[in-house]
């Protein structure tokens, strides 16, 4: 990848040539793909780069007012997000926190109804009403983006629970980061999940820092996959989420715990995130130095996995440029149909409140409600 069109650096597209054998074959060895075809790995790669593109187009709209409020990016966690998610069935449950439209978009959500939502318009994912932490769509089983730190894990909970009741074999995705492992909720959610035995896989995105707090300075417990080891019967583990096979070997064992032994995991993704905590907040300089940043950029998961490809012969460098070149032309149409789709009607306030139509006589007690006539 070359510098995005807002100007923030990105992974510059891997300078190399298809790795010889010694007979001057291709080097690719399947089970170093965990067994996935050339088409599989591309789709991958392809998911990875679509993630970014998007997310920088939005950086880039949000710092010219076309996004309001807070908005969370996932640039250089995109690794996590396919990794986790690319192995799932339709019918598996995805819920996540306000860092979230990476998720929505691997799982399947056009990226077209991720924008219009951040622009909080009608053909959003939530007609508007959600805007950048609440993608939703019951369609994909996606169940959320969670603005409250680790409100969604008793809701992950639940969907486990109801897999279990009705008898079937899906499982429960739960992403968040790791500032919630010091909250209530977290170890609520994991004692309830081990001991009725659930099928949630809880993936804890740790990008090192809950905001602007490291998150060694406020852990008693340093290494935080052994949050898990005080529930017997949930499986606690690590992985490198810079690395999106390394995510993925470990989720195809997550769901098949999940599916046959209906057991819960927790798994430690280490990551970093490029961006700061919102666009509201400085990339480095303030509580992250510059040096620390450029170091886990050196690591940005999409340069190493396309290097990868190259070398083993199954991507060639042509293939690379014209893969992100079509995923700018995403994030563009993206941002174009955001643009065309109209805001809210002011009424629709009122909607989705009451579970039937909106009580005149408290309308009549919204003095501010003059505004709409």
């Amino acid at each position: 990848m070359s510098a995005s069109p807002s100007g923030r650096s990105v992974a510059t597209a891997p300078d190399a040539t298809p790795a010889k054998t010694a007979d001057g074959g291709l080097r690719d060895d399947p089970a170093a793909f965990l067994g996935l075809s050339r088409e599989e790995c591309i789709e991958l790669l392809r998911q990875l780069v679509v993630s970014r593109r998007f997310e920088e187009k939005a950086a880039e709209v949000y710092q010219i007012g076309k996004i309001g409020g807070f908005c969370h990016l996932y640039t250089g966690q995109e690794a996590v997000a396919v990794g986790a998610i690319s192995p799932l069935r339709s019918d598996d449950y995805v819920i996540t926190a306000y860092r979230d439209h990476a998720q929505a978009i691997v799982r399947g959500m056009n990226p077209d109804a991720v924008m219009a939502e951040l622009y909080g318009r009608v053909d959003g994912c939530s007609r508007g009403f959600g805007g950048s932490m609440h993608m939703f769509d019951a369609s994909l089983n996606f169940m959320g983006g969670h603005g409250i730190v680790g409100s969604h894990l008793p809701i992950a909970i639940g969907a486990g629970y109801a897999i279990r009741y009705r008898g079937g074999d899906q499982v429960c995705l739960c992403f968040f980061g790791d500032s919630v492992v010091n909250i209530g909720a977290f170890h609520e959610s994991m004692n309830m999940a081990a001991r009725w035995k659930l099928p949630v896989i809880f993936v804890l995105e740790n990008n090192r820092y809950g905001m602007g707090t490291d998150f060694r300075r406020v852990a008693a417990v340093k290494e935080l996959k052994d949050r898990g080891l005080g529930y017997a019967g949930l499986t606690s583990l690590d992985v490198d989420g810079m690395d999106v096979l390394a995510v993925r070997q470990v989720m195809e064992e997550a769901i098949e715990r999940g599916r046959t032994e209906k057991t819960p995991s927790f798994i430690e993704a280490r990551c970093f995130r490029y961006m700061g905590h919102s666009m509201a907040d400085p990339t480095h300089g303030t509580y992250r130095t510059r040096e620390e940043v450029e170091k886990w950029r050196s690591d940005d998961p999409i340069l190493s996995f396309s290097r990868r490809l190259i070398e083993a012969g199954r991507l060639s460098e042509e293939e690379y440029q014209t893969m992100d070149r079509e995923a700018i032309e995403v994030a563009e149409r993206a941002a174009a149909f955001a643009d065309r789709s109209p805001l809210p009607d002011p009424e629709a306030v009122y909607r989705h409140v009451y579970s039937d139509r909106y009580p005149d006589d408290v309308r009549r007690r919204d003095a501010w409600r003059k505004e709409f006539r």
